[in-house]
């Protein structure tokens, strides 16, 4: 379920946010069961911004609109070359391994829904992925997240070595 929200971004874009999963918990009480939700929401603008949410509450809207608020806090901006990635990246998370590789031009979103909906989110338009280990959605989405978050560019690895790179 993706939709426009009203929150701008640092740069002065609109953001989309993206609800990848919502989990339905139960504990049992004297009266019977009672159910809480949580909600992992992916907010980006499409241009290199996104970030990544998690909120709870007794009731399933109030549990996105923690997370929205939460990924809005968590907002980052990564490095995109193009359509694609820099380069190929392993991000981790638990026990969730993300392996993020770039792809020609044309070749599409190759990836799961959790680290589909990160990287679209992101504005990664060609880019391959493959999971490894826990495919639980929270952990692929953060594993993923967290391989976005080490991405650099070659102005960005030339400056932190101070040399210049051929």
């Amino acid at each position: 379920m993706r939709r426009e929200i009203d929150f701008v971004s640092p740069e002065g874009r609109t953001l989309t946010e993206t609800v990848v999963k919502v989990n339905r918990s139960a504990k049992v009480m004297k009266g019977g069961r009672r159910f809480g939700f949580s909600a992992l929401v992916v907010v980006g603008d499409h241009e290199g911004t996104v970030g990544v949410g998690f909120g709870k509450a007794n009731e399933v809207p109030p549990a996105v609109e923690k997370a929205v608020a939460d990924a809005k806090k968590r907002l980052v901006r990564i490095a995109v070359v193009g359509t694609t990635v820099p380069h190929a990246v392993i991000g981790r998370y638990r026990s969730s391994t993300v392996k993020i590789m770039p792809a020609a031009p044309g070749t599409g979103c190759i990836a799961g829904q959790g680290a589909r909906s990160i990287l679209e989110a992101a504005g990664v338009k060609d880019v391959l992925t493959k999971a490894y280990g826990s495919t639980t959605a929270v952990n692929l989405v953060k594993a993923a997240f967290d391989g976005l978050m080490r991405l650099r560019t070659r102005d960005q690895v030339a400056r932190a070595r101070g040399v210049e790179l051929r």
